[in-house]
């Protein structure tokens, strides 16, 4: 494995980590190509080009050497890569995390391949087109139109300057990029499915090279051995349940309970090995957690039990790097800066999140929401445009515990006419259907915020700051909630209304609180000094916490985003009051919810 001086060094896919890789982040050579000459120039052969850039950084964020916000809808990357052979190692697959928005990649000035979507990882096997020991060149274009309202985009601006809710764009590389040598039996996914009811492991493992094999799982919990199984594979796929211990404890209250939650986050280690003629051809590690997401007569249950979520909207932008995080330990502190203000998850908000955030999540302890980038604008490209990437995003993300539940479409963002329009009312049943499909483990969300048509939860955006408003809407009889309008939205579209899905408002607060005058910054509602500022959490928090019918929250927002001043924290990360403040007033009124026996999970 390599480290030094690159950045972002670590292996990119925690949960299907090899031992032996090559990472190709840091200087790359670089060019805007605005009149489009590159592909008939051949920039892809051995002619330099006249910048260069640190991957996987952007090119408008300032870690990536350059540092420019102005629009360049076509950029490309160059390098040139020694790569040794390794012995009984017969393929090479060049890998990228995540480029933004249509990539395309040469090798040696070969056509290699393309991917769409700027959330999602792709690869190619490059094999034969490289010269093991010697000099090769990988060329990478990027196209990303940043006028093209169909294409998803998140929170990235398309007009210039950044603001109101919208972010400085991302265009081109910004994952990490790797080059990894397997042999022709190799294992190329695994899809890892908990039943806590049962108290079993299912394990689908599907592998390169359609022929006869072996494959040894191993399963360990803090050093002790629970499964050891050789299985005979005659394909390239193999699927195997394994019961675990039916003496160990999945009680909340048992000191050795083996349940995964935020408080608990014990998690399984995997060792896969590979055997092919008596040999040891692949060796894979991965980790799983015994974990169950359902609804039960109308509560969010967690392991079978009800479960209050706490959680920030996290939008995982940061200031010298956008939405690639600076170091791994970025990702880590802002867990860790969750966890001490009280809350149990966040909301990755329009922002499919790096694999290695999942990964600290799931060890640390954080329930997350996954969600889409959303397009602004609906139609058939659109719509097959999201359903692909949508569908590479679960298969991606499916074995990290820490996610429980899925986000395709928020505010009614690129099915704008969802209300009354029974094309976008469709789409949004397809896609829960569709995430349904491929993952009935966790719960799903239709349209977050208002415009549901069927979905697992009843989602609320709510920027109201009155306490009494509040109050009144929340505490009261549940048509009181049915029937409000929050930002003048009808919480159902026309032919949908609810069925006693659990209410979570996933969008409140945003109290701004500018620390500096660095910006001219922005909230919902705005404080004056740290006393005003948690007289107002402790108001509109309180009042969620005091509801009969509200199960859980996402407050706006964790940090501070670019002109967004509504963050806990800072851009830069540091807390705006007293996290131990935070953490008290998170903490009350949990009786409300949990009743007289007090079993305060969260």
């Amino acid at each position: 494995m390599q480290t030094g001086n690159i950045p972002r060094p670590e292996y990119p896919r925690p949960d299907f980590q090899r031992e032996s890789f090559q990472n190709l982040n840091g200087e790359w050579e670089f060019a805007f190509d605005d009149k489009n000459l590159g592909i008939t120039e051949k920039w892809y052969d051995a002619k330099p080009l006249a910048r260069r850039i640190t991957v996987p950084y952007v090119y408008q964020c300032e870690m990536s050497g350059i540092g420019e916000r102005d629009f360049h809808n076509i950029v490309w990357y160059k390098r040139q890569v020694i790569i040794p052979k390794e012995e009984g190692k017969d393929r090479l697959i060049l890998h990228f995390g995540a480029a933004d928005y249509k990539a395309m990649v040469w090798v040696n000035g070969n056509f290699i391949g393309e991917h769409f979507g700027g959330n999602t990882p792709f690869s190619f096997d490059i094999t034969k087109d490289v010269a093991f020991g010697e000099e090769n060149i990988i060329a990478v274009r990027v196209i990303d139109d940043a006028l093209d309202l169909e294409l998803p985009r998140g929170k990235q601006y398309w007009k210039g300057n950044s603001e109101g809710i919208f972010y400085t764009g991302t265009t081109g590389i910004w994952q990490t990029v790797w080059l990894e040598q397997i042999a022709e039996n190799s294992l190329s996914r695994l899809f890892i499915t908990p039943d806590v009811d049962r108290k079993t492991i299912s394990i689908k493992m599907e592998f390169y090279e359609n022929s006869e094999k072996q494959v040894r799982v191993q399963m360990f919990l803090r050093g002790n051995e629970y499964v050891d199984d050789l299985i005979r594979v005659h394909n390239n796929r193999a699927e195997r349940t394994f019961r675990l211990d039916q003496s160990i404890t999945l009680d909340w209250n048992h000191q050795e309970s083996l349940v995964w939650s935020p408080e608990n986050p014990v998690l399984f280690d995997l060792e896969f090995t590979v055997i092919s003629d008596g040999k040891a051809t692949d060796q894979v590690k991965s980790y799983c957690a015994l974990r169950k997401v359902s609804v039960a007569n109308g509560k969010f249950m967690l392991n079978n039990r009800p479960y209050y979520q706490k959680m920030l909207l996290d939008q995982g932008y940061w200031k010298l790097s956008l939405m690639t995080a600076p170091t791994d330990e970025d990702f880590i502190k802002d867990i860790k800066a969750c966890k001490a203000m009280g809350f149990n998850g966040v909301r990755k908000h329009q922002k499919a999140e790096d694999p290695r955030y999942l990964y600290h999540a799931d060890h640390l302890g954080l329930i997350v929401w996954g969600e889409y980038s959303s397009a602004y604008v609906y139609s058939r490209d659109f719509a097959c445009n999201m359903t692909r990437e949508w569908m590479e995003i679960i298969q991606r993300d499916y074995n990290h515990p820490c996610i429980v539940c899925w986000v395709p479409l928020n505010e009614s963002w690129g099915v704008d006419c969802i209300m009354n329009n029974a094309e976008e009312q469709d789409f949004s049943k397809a896609m829960y259907y569709l995430t349904k499909s491929l993952d009935r483990t966790r719960l799903v969300i239709s349209n977050d915020g208002w415009d549901h048509t069927v979905s697992d939860l009843l989602t609320i955006h709510d920027y109201e700051g009155a306490y009494p408003v509040l109050k009144e809407r929340y505490g009261g009889e549940i048509n009181r909630i049915l029937d409000s309008t929050p930002g003048s939205r009808t919480l159902y579209a026309q032919g949908s209304s609810y069925g006693g899905e659990p209410i979570i408002v996933s969008e409140f607060g945003g109290i701004s609180y500018q620390k500096t005058k660095e910006v001219n910054g922005w909230g919902y509602t705005a404080a004056n000094s740290d006393e005003d500022f948690l007289k107002r959490y402790q108001s509109v928090v309180g009042a969620l916490l005091e509801s009969p019918h509200v199960q859980g929250f996402v407050y706006t927002q964790l940090c501070d985003v670019e002109q967004e001043t509504n963050g806990l924290l800072t851009y830069g990360r540091e807390f705006k009051v007293d996290p131990e403040i935070i953490r008290r007033i998170n903490c009350s009124g949990r009786e409300a919810f949990l009743g007289k026996e007090g079993e305060d999970e969260a």
